[in-house]
């Protein structure tokens, strides 16, 4: 299984970032795909997952202004972040689930200046 995630960068508050992950090595269309981040000194944090049949939920933290998507296609999922806030500071990661095991991506980090 490889997770690849690519997007992140330095924004100014109430701009936007669109996050990538690229993955392989399993069967992407079954598998609920996962955003999390960790800021610096906090534990990592669920931000919103999409499920192998399109359905989202995300943390209330980024309700109304983060959107998860997927394309099967390409075997990639997505985190368009709008608004964003300097508490949306932190490194992504994107996660699955496969075999009974957790793998992550590298993570990429968001940095949003106030």
């Amino acid at each position: 299984v490889q997770l690849q995630a690519s997007g992140g960068g330095l924004v100014q508050s109430g701009g936007s970032l669109r996050l990538s992950c690229a993955a392989a090595g399993f069967n992407f269309r079954l598998n609920t795909l996962g955003w999390y981040r960790q800021a610096p000194g906090k534990q990592r944090e669920s931000v919103a997952n999409i499920t192998s049949n399109h359905s989202t939920n995300y943390a209330d933290s980024v309700k109304g202004r983060f959107t998860i998507s997927r394309d099967n296609v390409k075997r990639t999922v997505y985190l368009q972040m709008n608004s964003l806030k300097p508490e949306d500071t932190a490194v992504y990661y994107c996660k699955t689930e496969s075999r009974g095991r957790n793998f992550w991506g590298q993570g990429t980090l968001v940095t949003v200046s106030s």
